[in-house]
């Protein structure tokens, strides 16, 4: 059987291309580990300057986690295997967003949930035409997990709480103006870049390939939406903003609207808590923490595993909740679901450089 990722030194680069094309790009436990161990080689290895991540097929660069894999290890009543794997996935995102060598990333196609946690906390991330980015966790159970709470804060205005909760699909002018990438570069110049940076590892080739990015829903109408965005979602509760969405005659407000209404209510409450948290805090370990917290217990509690039901493996699209509605979901139940672990706390080795040891507030 072909590895889920090919990983080797390519002249002056470290290179990991994913490779389950039938499964876009899904990323396995085992990668998130064999990632870790080429990052830890490569950080002091001279012929190394920087590193690529890429991924094969023209469907995907990373569509999210192996859903199915956390789907058998629930069926089996083996919730350990999923906290293993999110263990390990949230150590790598640290690692990747702490590394001291360049990390450039190619995002095209789907990149969503741990596709934006593999390539999204890059040093350089260059998307292309065909990037739908998106973190649609709420839709099947879950929260914006895999460090993309910490993106979600750090997004203009309230755009990350509009994108975080509804799951809206970003285009690359969107991904750069919401800051989940940086340099846009037409899919057909890839090849003979990144063949440069592996011949001399100089990444200010990037800047020198950039073209501006083109126009799409979001970029091309700021700052008039991320206005509309701001006075939505104003700090004051989901519901509220729930009801400021489906009282807006706005094409993109009903279609916001619609979106929370399909979403686990306790996730989209737990979503918006978790973005408020990441953007107080100072790290992404802080972030990522807090998201284990609640993804540690998402596999005996919660909805997770009826949005999976729904969503991935009967399809029927009708996902019976916890809670019928926003009103319903209990602040103690939200509180609990984010509460330290004790000694299941998700902890980092010291090369991700774990400085922030005060709780979010």
């Amino acid at each position: 059987m072909a590895p889920d990722a090919h990983i080797r030194i390519d002249g002056r680069a470290g290179r990991i291309t994913l490779d389950r094309a039938q499964a876009l790009n899904a990323l396995t436990h085992q990668v998130c580990i064999d990632t870790l161990a080429a990052l830890d080689a490569w950080e002091g290895d001279e012929r190394v300057r920087l590193v690529i991540l890429d991924a094969v097929g023209q469907r995907a660069f990373c569509a999210g986690g192996d859903i199915a894999y956390m789907h058998a290890a629930m069926q089996r009543d083996d919730p350990g295997a999923g906290r293993r794997f999110w263990h390990d996935e949230y150590r790598m995102n640290a690692r990747l967003a702490g590394y001291p060598k360049p990390i450039v990333s190619f995002l095209h196609g789907y990149v969503m949930g741990g596709g934006v946690g593999f390539g999204c906390h890059a040093s350089h991330r260059v998307v292309g035409e065909s990037a739908r980015v998106a973190m649609p966790e709420c839709a099947i159970g879950l929260i914006p997990d895999t460090g993309g709470s910490h993106l979600l804060a750090r997004a203009p205005g309230r755009l990350g709480l509009y994108l975080g909760l509804t799951g809206a699909r970003m285009g690359p002018g969107d991904a750069i103006h919401a800051g989940f990438a940086d340099h846009h570069i037409p899919e057909a110049d890839w090849p003979p870049l990144i063949a440069a940076l592996c011949a001399d590892g100089d990444v200010r080739r990037l800047d020198q390939a950039a073209l501006p990015a083109p126009d799409s829903p979001l970029a091309a109408r700021a700052p008039a939406i991320d206005t509309a965005i701001d006075a939505a979602f104003a700090p004051s509760g989901v519901a509220e903003a729930l009801a400021r969405l489906a009282a807006s005659p706005t094409g993109w407000a009903q279609d916001a609207a619609a979106a929370l209404r399909r979403a686990s209510p306790l996730c989209l409450v737990g979503a918006a808590r978790v973005i408020a948290s990441a953007e107080a805090a100072a790290s992404i370990q802080s972030a990522l923490r807090q998201e284990y917290r609640w993804t540690w217990r998402s596999l005996d509690q919660g909805d997770f595993a009826e949005g999976i039901r729904a969503q991935i493996i009967d399809r029927d699209h009708a996902p019976r909740w916890a809670h019928a509605t926003l009103f319903d979901v209990p602040d103690a139940e939200v509180a609990a679901m984010l509460a330290p672990l004790g000694a299941d706390e998700l902890t980092f080795d010291a090369d991700t450089h774990d400085t922030d040891t005060e709780e979010p507030r």
